[in-house]
């Protein structure tokens, strides 16, 4: 969206804008966004490692709890991001929740689902993993949408 990369990436928002590059090639190439966006991948691999000792030592639940409150506070620090490291943290620290949760919850629902429904309830889960990126986007979508709306009345 124009007005996140206009706060966190300003480079990469004036090149956007220049309307000498007809393509997307090399409108995007900044090291802080590249970071950003690799963040919740090498964050998501190296989290699992850590869960898998976690979820041995601790148990399934309690690092569920941990995964919780990975997110808690990774949203926490994405929602008061004022400049681009709070919001690679909480990215980092919403990834170890990610990381966590999907070591902990299919193992958990594995033990706890009687056999005849445990494939079913695992792929359930995989589902709702699913759903959530699809309202994720819908969201995003439905704010990028409300702030071209609100500037456009604002410059009316």
């Amino acid at each position: 969206m124009p007005h996140f990369l206009k706060k966190f990436f300003p480079v990469v928002y004036r090149k956007t804008q220049q309307r000498s590059l007809d393509s997307n090639y090399c409108k995007y190439d900044n090291q802080g966004l590249q970071l950003f966006t690799s963040s919740l991948y090498l964050t998501g691999l190296t989290a699992t490692f850590f869960a898998s000792y976690t979820t041995r030592k601790l148990g399934r639940r309690l690092t569920m709890l941990v995964a919780g409150l990975f997110f808690v506070v990774g949203m926490a620090f994405n929602a008061a991001a004022e400049n681009l490291a709070m919001l690679i943290v909480g990215r980092i620290l919403l990834r170890c929740g990610v990381g966590f949760a999907n070591k902990a919850v299919p193992l958990f629902l594995s033990e706890i689902a009687p056999t005849r429904i445990r494939g079913g309830l695992n792929i359930l889960f995989q589902l709702n993993v699913t759903i959530g990126i699809l309202f994720a986007n819908l969201v995003n979508y439905a704010t990028n949408k409300y702030v071209h709306l609100v500037t456009c009345f604002r410059a009316s």
